[in-house]
């Protein structure tokens, strides 16, 4: 048999109960997983290093005035 992956994003535990309800009535065998993340662990990752650097002071501020120009190739 293969496993599927399912993700369900709720943490009101009527409606968790009652998908799991579903799975029971349906003989689906199912596991349950808190340490399921919505974003890909690599993208966390460099969102996290990012977070550091900027706590650093490794980073580089644009006035407003200068943001047309710093952003034009």
């Amino acid at each position: 048999m293969e496993a599927i992956k399912i993700t369900a994003y709720t943490t009101d535990p009527q409606q968790i109960e009652a998908l799991k309800s579903v799975m029971k009535a349906l003989n689906i065998k199912f596991e349950l997983s808190e340490d399921i993340s919505a974003y890909d662990p690599e993208f966390v990752e460099k969102i996290n290093e990012s977070r550091k650097q900027a706590n650093q002071g490794e980073m580089t501020r644009i006035d407003k005035k200068d943001l047309k120009e710093f952003l034009e190739i």
